[in-house]
């Protein structure tokens, strides 16, 4: 073999050992382990996600998610906080924080839709023109796609009502003055 040839085998070789590591480290970070089921894949917002629910939609018609909130007021602040780790790749939560890939969400809970200024929101999420109240959240939370469709948000959500719940109740607490809890 030439040399020339050598160095080609060899860019090959690397180039197939770093796809390799990348998907290793990748299964690391988001805890993807073997033989886990899309539904554990979609409570960790990875990517194969959106592509197993899109899948699985196409296939059955989309039951509706069960309301998280008459949990909401119950629901484990802590539980909460582990939960905001999902969110914590695209968005800040404390009070001034920076944008990220997505806006920073102190005062989210009982403020209005695209209220970040400075932030590039996509059309539908500018154009909603709510109040992110209890029932609001709850459901974008449960499916940010079936939401707001068109949303440049790729989080496949979380489909566990007591995962949304207490996410809520801890967003809740990251405001000014945080609103009534709901009865």
């Amino acid at each position: 073999m030439s040399l020339e040839a050598n160095k080609i085998a060899a860019a090959v070789l690397v180039g197939g050992m770093l796809t390799l590591s990348v998907g290793l480290v990748s299964n690391i970070i988001y805890g993807s382990p073997a033989g886990a089921g899309a539904e554990h894949v979609a409570a960790e917002g990875g990517v194969e996600a959106a592509a197993t629910e899109s899948a699985a939609a196409a296939a059955t018609p989309a039951a509706a998610p069960v309301s998280s909130v008459p949990m909401i007021a119950a629901a484990d602040v802590a539980a909460g906080e582990k939960a905001a780790g999902k969110c914590k790749t695209c968005h800040t939560f404390e009070k001034g924080g920076p944008n990220r890939v997505g806006p920073n969400l102190w005062n989210v809970v009982g403020g209005k839709s695209a209220h970040a200024e400075g932030f590039a929101y996509s059309e539908v999420i500018a154009n909603l023109n709510i109040t992110w109240d209890y029932d609001h959240l709850d459901q974008f939370l449960a499916n940010p796609k079936a939401y707001a469709k068109g949303t440049k948000m790729s989080f496949a959500g979380l489909k566990k009502p007591e995962e949304r719940a207490a996410l809520i109740r801890w967003l809740r607490d990251q405001a000014d003055a945080p609103i009534a809890l709901p009865q």
